[in-house]
């Protein structure tokens, strides 16, 4: 039996939590008390016939989590499309900023890794065209085995071209798990897409590294989607989700123009709450006195037409 592939993180960081990590945090969890009435709000307007129509305008759609429609070069992309009203044990919190019916045809998806959170399989049996599905090394088996074959595979750096778009896989510090014998057999990262006239990167999901100043260096970066929620309690999320000033931190280094948050807010992944993570993100960003008009805080099926 051929042995299993394992991907790992710069610099061997670990993110391996034991069984009395995982007690810990529970004990802590019953200790504190979260108001989990407030919720992200959804945008009241919402476009989904001018996105369905569109061919030409750029434009960045979220639909919630680390999910965006994202149209370029006339094409539709989305980013780990996940509209499961379930994560586990936990409902959904707020519902998707567009239903699935409304998408338009997809014609590239971008996976990010393997957690459930931002590959679900459901969702992606429903969606309307035929689309190209780029995934981290590893993970092509899992769409394969379910009979998709327009499938690509890459590993961190590699480059990939889709209808003059440039799809670059960039590293991220994480983990991956889909069932009790696949530990991190596939890898993980964050899309770098690019044409003629921006970037955008999509990030994944990741804690705050070293790769942040190793991907400004060999990209040119506008818009950014970063996370910033599912990092409470601190000592046990750090290595694999990036706090709010962290994020802050990281999109300095990248030079990018544009922040937009996501990863927050959806499903309760961890103690923290959307509101506390947006809240920690207004405050680190006044508090270092950057310019609000490079923050983009979106609502839920809120559109944003480069």
């Amino acid at each position: 039996m051929t042995k299993k592939q394992r991907y790992a993180n710069l610099d061997q960081i670990d993110n391996t939590k034991s069984f009395q990590d995982f007690r810990r945090w529970q004990k802590e969890r019953r200790s504190k008390k979260k108001d989990l009435s407030t919720h992200i709000e959804q945008s009241p307007y919402k476009e989904s016939l001018r996105l369905k129509e569109n061919r030409s305008a750029p434009s960045i759609t979220w639909i919630g989590h680390s999910t965006f429609l994202i149209q370029l070069n006339g094409l539709n992309l989305l980013t780990d499309p996940v509209w499961a009203h379930r994560m586990g044990f936990q409902k959904r919190l707020t519902e998707p900023g567009m239903p699935l019916s409304d998408l338009p045809e997809i014609d590239i998806v971008l996976i990010s890794h393997g957690h459930y959170d931002h590959l679900d399989f459901p969702t992606i049996k429903k969606l309307k065209g035929n689309p190209t599905f780029y995934v981290p090394i590893g993970l092509g088996r899992a769409f394969k085995k379910r009979g998709y074959q327009k499938v690509i595979e890459a590993n961190w750096y590699d480059s990939l071209e889709q209808g003059n778009l440039k799809l670059s896989f960039v590293p991220a510090q994480h983990w991956t798990k889909r069932s009790l014998t696949d530990t991190n057999s596939s890898h993980w990262g964050g899309w770098m897409i690019e044409n003629k006239q921006q970037s955008i990167y999509f990030v994944g999901d990741t804690g705050y590294f070293r790769g942040f100043q190793d991907i400004a260096e060999k990209f040119k970066i506008d818009i950014v989607l970063m996370p910033i929620g599912a990092y409470e309690p601190e000592w046990f999320m750090k290595d694999s989700h990036i706090n709010p000033e962290d994020a802050v931190k990281a999109f300095l280094e990248l030079n990018g123009a544009t922040f937009i948050p996501m990863h927050y807010g959806t499903y309760r992944l961890a103690d923290d709450t959307g509101p506390e993570a947006l809240a920690r993100l207004e405050a680190e960003w006044k508090k270092r006195e950057l310019p609000s008009s490079h923050l983009k805080k979106m609502l839920i099926g809120e559109s944003y037409w480069l």
